[in-house]
């Protein structure tokens, strides 16, 4: 049996263990720490869970530079000190929203296992839209905050992006596969066409606000995108 520590964010330790012969991989979280490594209480996970919601709460209120530790913990009810007992800085905190908002991805994506030939196949999209959309409505500015610092360079939120996008293009490539009979065939490379459709969804996503100062609505926008996503996934117009 061999054992293998995954890559978290700080303060959650899970341990995967592959047990020879089976093939069965176990993934659990065996404890929360924090930043002395020591494992923390039900009253403590408490305390932590309660700063990450204000920390999310800030990040939606204001700009990243302009949220400090001193109000997280104002907010929390508690000091900057005990945060400081749970994350090194604003920034781990928001990238343990990040890798939460990440563990979400793979049930967006359920609509994609269905059929989507006839009428039920654009309402599949439309559902996929709509759930990806929700998503970064509710997990805006850390997922924004991952963007933001993965394409500065930060590895810490590069991993954690490239976790949340994989699932996206791995389910994406197979259905288009699948639908085209081998898409490369016909001059589409399931992957690189994962990853355009991907990056229409998250970048429409984190902006449709935006449009929505343009006259575009958020029904239009879904219903927009859904039908670009069914056209390449089925390489047929939609009527």
């Amino acid at each position: 049996m061999s054992e293998i520590l995954s890559e978290t964010p700080q303060g959650v330790r899970t341990e995967a263990r592959e047990r020879g012969g089976s093939g069965t991989a176990v993934t659990a979280v065996t404890a929360v720490t924090g930043q002395d490594g020591r494992p923390l209480g039900a009253r403590a996970i408490r305390t932590r869970t309660k700063l990450l919601e204000c920390t999310q709460e800030l990040l939606t209120e204001r700009q990243a530079r302009d949220v400090s530790v001193v109000e997280i913990a104002r907010r929390a009810g508690t000091s900057p000190a005990t945060f400081y007992q749970y994350f090194a800085d604003i920034e781990e905190a928001t990238l343990e929203l990040a890798s939460a908002a990440a563990e979400e991805v793979p049930a967006i994506l359920e609509p994609l296992a269905a059929s989507w030939t006839g009428p039920s196949g654009l309402a599949a999209a439309r559902t996929v839209v709509d759930a990806f959309v929700r998503h970064w409505d509710q997990h805006h500015a850390a997922l924004l905050f991952r963007n933001v610092a993965a394409e500065q360079g930060d590895r810490r939120f590069q991993k954690v992006r490239i976790r949340a996008l994989h699932p996206v293009l791995r389910e994406l490539a197979k259905k288009i596969e699948s639908t085209h009979g081998g898409a490369k065939a016909a001059g589409i490379h399931p992957v690189a066409a994962a990853a355009a459709l991907a990056a229409i969804l998250e970048r429409l996503a984190a902006y449709h606000q935006e449009l929505e100062l343009l006259g575009v609505s958020r029904e239009q926008l879904v219903e927009t995108c859904a039908r670009i996503l069914h056209q390449i996934v089925t390489g047929r117009i939609a009527t």
